[in-house]
This record gives structure tokens, C-alpha cells and sequence, in this order.
């Protein structure tokens, strides 16, 4: 458990973290506008945010770089999985009381809302945000290429999405850790079982292209 002063710390951390972040967005869109005085920053935050993709070279870099302000700002690390299992641990906290506590998962990994837990939050409040102002945001339960496939069975679709979804949240915690553990956190620390991860998400990743695509 952190102490009140290092929780501060870590607060005042990832609010420097956002900070830093936005202030080089802004210097790179003023420097990029003083290159073409006809071009306004406004003009240049909306044509780059407004981007259906980005470069996956451009946001990889992105992310690593992100990566090396965590630990360093706030001790934590880019991982998405545990969340999963905290939200988990506080549903069953509040049916069953303070029991869920006396588990050895959560006896290390307290099912409380921390860094990871808020970290997947603004990865959905992030992801929305982005398909808003790229103008790609639409509801739509069954895609259209699964569609084709598949079918137009919305129940097979939810029901093929759960059972999915439920061995990825299997898989990542026998494997201790997802593809932002292991593939951003857990490599660049070098680590040789995230190494081995990264290269079966690879193998299985590219096999599965194959045979849907």
C-alpha cells in the first residue's frame, strides 16, 4: 500500500505526464505553423486529431516514449490486463464484503482503484474521444465484415465476443501480463519471458490473419 504522500506523488506524477504531453503537441503544432504563416495551430490540432489512423510507426514511438515518462514520473508501468481482475476483485468485494481481500491475488493486487484501474479508463475515454473528432464514431453491434462472414446474428456476435474476450482475460493472466505488459513494459526492460510473449502474440496474431483474412 502506497502512503498518503507517495500517492500524492504518484497523482502529481501522471498529472505532469499529461502535462508534458500536451505542451509538446502545442510547441510541435506553434512550430509547425510559424513554418507556413497561412496555416493556423487550430487548423493543424484538427487535420492531425482528426485523422481516421495514424502512422503505427508514428504512434509505436509515441507510446514508447510515453512509456519512459511512467517510469520514470511514476514508478508505474503500461499494462492493462490487471485492471480486469481489480474490477473483478471490487464487484465481488461489494456481494461478498471484505473477504475478497483475504486471497492471495488480492492480497498483493488490493481490488481497489489505482493507477492501472484509471489507466484503462482513459484508454476508453481516449479511444471515443478520437473517433469522435475523427469523425469515425458510429454504434454498430455487428460489423459489417463479420457480416459477411458470419452472418447478421446479433446474438452469435455478442456470444462469440464474450467467449473471445473471456480467454483473452484467461490467457493474460496465466501469461502475467497482455500485449502492453509484456510487449511494452515487460520488453523494454528486457525481460525474456515478455520476449517470448511478444513473439507468440506475433505467431498467433499473423495465423489468425491468415486464416479470417
Amino acid at each position: 500500500m502506497l502512503s498518503g504522500e507517495s500517492k500524492f506523488m504518484s497523482r502529481a506524477a501522471n498529472i505532469g505526464i499529461l502535462s508534458f504531453a500536451a505542451l509538446v503537441v502545442l510547441i510541435w503544432t506553434e512550430g509547425l505553423a510559424a513554418k507556413d504563416p497561412d496555416v493556423t495551430s487550430q487548423a493543424i490540432v484538427s487535420s492531425v486529431w482528426g485523422m481516421k489512423r495514424w502512422s503505427p510507426y508514428v504512434a509505436g514511438m509515441g507510446i514508447g516514449i510515453l512509456s519512459w515518462f511512467t517510469f520514470l514520473l511514476s514508478d508505474n508501468t503500461l499494462g492493462a490486463s490487471g485492471s480486469y481482475a481489480t474490477t473483478a476483485g471490487m464487484i465481488e468485494r461489494i456481494l461478498r464484503g471484505s473477504k475478497v481481500k483475504q486471497k492471495t491475488y488480492y492480497r498483493e493486487h488490493p481490488p481497489e482503484i489505482g493507477w492501472g484501474w484509471m489507466l484503462l479508463v482513459g484508454i476508453v475515454v481516449g479511444a471515443f474521444i478520437s473517433a469522435k473528432l475523427s469523425g469515425d464514431f458510429h454504434m454498430e453491434i455487428v460489423p459489417s465484415f463479420w457480416e459477411s462472414i458470419v452472418g447478421e446474428s446479433v446474438l452469435l456476435r455478442v456470444l462469440v465476443a464474450f467467449l473471445g474476450g473471456l480467454l483473452l482475460g484467461i490467457g493474460s493472466r496465466w501469461a502475467d501480463g497482455c500485449t502492453s505488459g509484456h510487449g511494452i513494459s515487460g520488453t523494454l526492460q528486457l525481460v525474456v519471458s515478455s520476449w517470448l510473449a511478444v513473439i507468440c502474440f506475433f505467431v498467433g496474431g499473423v495465423g489468425t490473419a491468415l486464416i479470417i483474412f
